[in-house]
């Protein structure tokens, strides 16, 4: 009775603490006023950039090496089904819908299940695969800041980033630290010089791309700051890896003569702050003022004496697309220097509201707003 007692403990022990220490945690989150969070979906692996199919299904890039495909079939803001769609991938964190065609990347290959969502109808009941299709194989195997990000424009041209091989170098293939594109199977630069981008997403109105890039290490604590860029002409050139930040000169390339002229960030985000994940706010359930507003993703560093970081921003721009304010839209995954949570990327729904991944505590949050 005694080890029966104990196997029941134990069996508790796993099931039970999920929910609870979640809803520890999230009552710990400063959140805008008016604004409510809850778990969409948790017990994932290492969730990264997400995507929604027309009929409501929400796909995620697991970074151990899975696409899951979840529903929440009775829309009480919680998933209540799971399905793996593909496994055995390398990193596989960037997803992306154009056309009802699923995108998904590896460190060096991209593939597309086509047609994603009439496939799950008519498979909801067994456990097979989808078949996959590969675009493209013609990418860096680096797994040092290779995990991609896609994204989609209007004309279905599809963007992704290849980052730096290395904290700071400079590579013959000039696919490294850049933001590329796929054009009926051509392969085109869309900007350069940028060490590490891991989100980007097009303004609502110009279309304009938005980016962040990972700073440098190793030149202090508050130096460089990681950047918010915005590109306004296909090829632009972002200054790594000889100028970082606004002014702060490489001390092992900045003497050299690029080439290029160098474009600044539109917003410094701070020293190893870490930004992935980036998304436009385009809905109706959050206040107007909001509308069209960039949520940012901080990670949180992993080499700084103090850790800086794990918080969703928001950013608000005029027409021009300069930055006019900067606000904590979520805060306190850091608590005394203890990490609860690593935001990855938030994505807008169609019904408005917010998920947002967290690839520490494998949850996926949902984000609403009540007036």
């Amino acid at each position: 009775q005694m080890k029966r007692y104990k196997i029941l403990l134990l069996i508790t022990f796993i099931l039970l603490p999920h929910s609870s220490v979640f809803s520890q945690n999230l009552e710990k989150l400063v959140l805008e006023p008016g604004f409510k969070i809850s778990i969409f979906a948790e017990n994932l692996s290492s969730p990264r950039q997400m995507a929604e199919g027309q009929n409501g299904t929400i796909f995620i890039g697991e970074r151990s090496g899975q696409i899951v495909a979840l529903t929440d079939s009775d829309k009480n803001g919680e998933a209540d089904s799971k399905k793996v769609i593909a496994k055995n991938l390398e990193y596989s964190t960037g997803i992306s819908i154009f056309d009802g065609d699923l995108y998904f990347s590896e460190i060096s290959k991209i593939w597309k299940i086509e047609n994603i969502e009439n496939w799950l109808k008519d498979n909801s009941s067994n456990s097979d695969l989808p078949p996959k299709t590969l675009v493209t194989d013609q990418l860096p195997s680096d797994t040092w800041h290779g995990w991609k990000w896609l994204k989609h424009d209007q004309k279905g041209r599809l963007y992704f980033n290849v980052g730096a091989p290395c904290n700071i170098c400079l590579s013959e293939n000039s696919q490294y630290a850049s933001i590329l594109r796929i054009d009926q199977s051509k392969l085109e630069h869309v900007a350069r010089g940028v060490r590490n981008s891991v989100g980007f997403d097009f303004h609502p109105d110009t279309k304009k791309l938005f980016f962040t890039d990972n700073g440098r290490d190793w030149l202090g604590d508050d130096s460089p700051a990681c950047e918010l860029n915005r590109l306004d002409v296909d090829g632009q050139f972002f200054g790594y890896p000889y100028k970082h930040a606004s002014n702060v000169k490489d001390p092992e390339f900045g003497d050299l003569n690029s080439g290029f002229d160098f474009i600044d960030p539109i917003l410094e985000l701070g020293a190893h702050v870490a930004p992935t994940g980036v998304a436009f706010y385009d809905g109706s359930l959050f206040p107007s003022k909001m509308q069209n507003n960039l949520f940012i993703a901080l990670h949180g560093s992993w080499n700084r004496s103090s850790k800086v970081g794990y918080k969703l921003l928001r950013v608000d721009f005029d027409k021009n697309g300069d930055v006019i304010e900067v606000v904590d839209f979520i805060s306190g995954w850091l608590q005394d220097q203890k990490i609860l949570g690593r935001p990855s990327a938030p994505f807008v729904l169609s019904d408005g509201s917010m998920l947002l991944s967290d690839d520490k505590a494998n949850v996926i949050y949902r984000i609403t707003y009540s007036s």
